[in-house]
Formats: structure tokens, C-alpha cells, sequence
């Protein structure tokens, strides 16, 4: 009895260790080559968990997502400054309490189907990015003049609530305030500063910002510019890129990361070329 009972004390402990050293991957794996664009938003009504289901029917492993504040200073999953392109509402988002913003639909404008989806807080969609086991780009979308409270607010919501079962999520944004904000609140966090084209000095952008990676518009991506970055040890993900020919180009000049609408799309092609493969 002795000798059965040291045996299960020792399989217990065993299977505590590789539940520990999983996590301890997941938590550290870096992001694949393919991100789907505000979820799926070729397939599903962007920023929205309907976006995020679909991305995991896809076998999609990460999304990028658009994070901005409701009037009452909520972080909310939103792209634009106002209303009018993804809702039945009207008007700037930045004055509009979330109680507000919450009766809006966010779905019709895609697809009848999708009728009364509703715009999701960023505390919701983390309990949608655990449930489907999806990891995630945040971009920081903050409306004119709360660039620091945006980096701020979701900094100290993220520290608290980001499930530790997802890999450490990538926090981009074209404000280097609220990337700013972000890192006074999370030192060691995976940021990366967009832009839409590259611009001359973007090493001494990044560097004044303590930033190791940087996110371009791919129509303007040219491959000398590309061969600069890479060579100088910076991490390149190109938006939003939603044809696999281009995607293979980008990929295959070194780019560490796609972001697409439709990115079930690369990874079929990806999987034809023995590349990054979904399982």
C-alpha cells in the first residue's frame, strides 16, 4: 500500500509538473505568421465575439482586435471615431456612455444574420479570447485627446484580467502616448508602434519607444526597406493583407507576421508550402 501510494504521490506530481510547463509555453509562444484582422472581419462583423467565434471555427490561433474608450472611460472592442459604419447609432463613440453604446447593433450592417450583435467591453472579449483559446494583437484606438488614458486604462485592466492560459498578448498602436501610458503599466509588454508606410527614421522611432517591432500597411512595404528592418533584429507584420500571392512575397522576404480578413485564406496556402500549418 505503501509503495501504490508513492506511485500515484509521484504521477500527481508528474502531471502537475507538464500542466506547469505547458502553461509555462503557451505562455511564452510566440505569435504564428498569420493574425485575423479585428477578428475575421471578412467573415464576421469586425471587433465583435461573433469575430472571435469565427476565428476559432477557422482554426485561427490569433486576432487582432481595436480597443477605445466609452465616454465613462470603459475600454470597448471599436475601431472608428464614430457610430455610423458598423452600427445603427450616430455620433462619436467618445460620447457615448457604454449603457448607450451596448443597445446598438453592431451586426446588421454586415450581415442580417448577425442583427443585434452588440459592441463587446474588453473585459468580455478576454473571456472570449480564454473560452476559444485565442491569442491577441490589441491595438490601441484611442479618440482625439485620451491617448494616455487609453494605454492607461487598458494597461490596468490587462495586468489584472489577461487570462493566463493565452500567450502574452501584442499591444500596437499608431499613438506612441498611449504606447507610452501602456508601458509605464505593463514594463515588460510586447509592444509595436503602426504606421502606414515606413517612415525614413522609424529606428529612432522605435528606439525612443523602447519598441522592438513595428507594423506597416503592406501596399507600402517595399522589400529594400523590409531587408533594413529585419537585418537590424526588429520584428515587421504587415496589414492588412488579403491575398495569399502577396502574403507568400512578404513572407518569404522575412516578415514575421500577416494580418488578414481573411486569413484562413494564407494559412491553406501556408499549409501548401509546408509553412506554419495550422493543426
Amino acid at each position: 500500500m505503501f509503495r501504490y501510494n508513492n506511485l500515484i504521490s509521484l504521477y500527481r506530481a508528474i502531471v502537475i509538473t507538464m500542466e506547469k510547463m505547458l502553461l509555462s509555453n503557451l505562455h511564452n509562444t510566440k505569435p504564428p505568421l498569420v493574425i485575423g484582422h479585428r477578428g475575421v472581419a471578412g467573415y464576421a462583423p469586425e471587433n465583435t465575439i461573433a469575430s472571435i467565434k469565427k476565428a476559432y471555427e477557422l482554426k485561427i490561433r490569433w486576432v487582432e482586435l481595436d480597443v477605445k474608450l466609452s465616454r465613462d472611460g470603459i475600454p470597448i472592442l471599436f475601431h472608428d471615431n464614430r457610430l455610423e459604419r458598423t452600427t445603427n447609432g450616430c455620433g462619436e463613440i467618445a460620447h457615448q456612455d457604454l449603457l448607450n453604446l451596448q443597445h446598438l447593433d453592431a451586426g446588421s450592417w454586415f450581415k442580417p444574420e448577425y442583427k443585434h450583435t452588440t459592441i463587446p467591453t474588453l473585459r468580455y472579449a478576454l473571456s472570449a479570447l480564454k473560452f476559444y483559446k485565442i491569442g491577441a494583437n490589441l491595438e490601441l484606438k484611442p479618440s482625439p485627446g485620451e491617448e494616455s488614458k487609453t494605454g492607461t486604462i487598458v494597461g490596468k485592466i490587462l495586468k489584472k484580467a489577461w487570462p493566463s492560459e493565452l500567450p502574452s498578448p501584442i499591444i500596437s498602436s499608431f499613438s506612441p502616448l498611449a504606447l507610452q501610458a501602456y508601458a509605464a503599466e505593463a514594463p515588460s509588454a510586447q509592444n509595436a508602434l503602426l504606421n502606414l508606410a515606413v517612415p525614413r527614421n522609424w529606428r529612432m522611432q522605435l528606439d525612443r519607444l523602447n519598441i522592438r517591432a513595428l507594423h506597416c500597411q503592406s501596399q507600402r512595404l517595399r522589400q529594400n526597406r523590409a531587408k533594413d528592418i529585419l537585418n537590424n533584429g526588429y520584428i515587421l507584420r504587415c496589414f492588412t493583407v488579403n491575398r495569399a500571392d502577396r502574403a507568400m512575397q512578404l513572407l518569404n522576404w522575412g516578415v514575421h507576421g500577416i494580418i488578414s480578413d481573411y486569413p484562413d485564406r494564407i494559412t491553406k496556402r501556408l499549409s501548401k508550402n509546408y509553412i506554419d500549418a495550422p493543426s
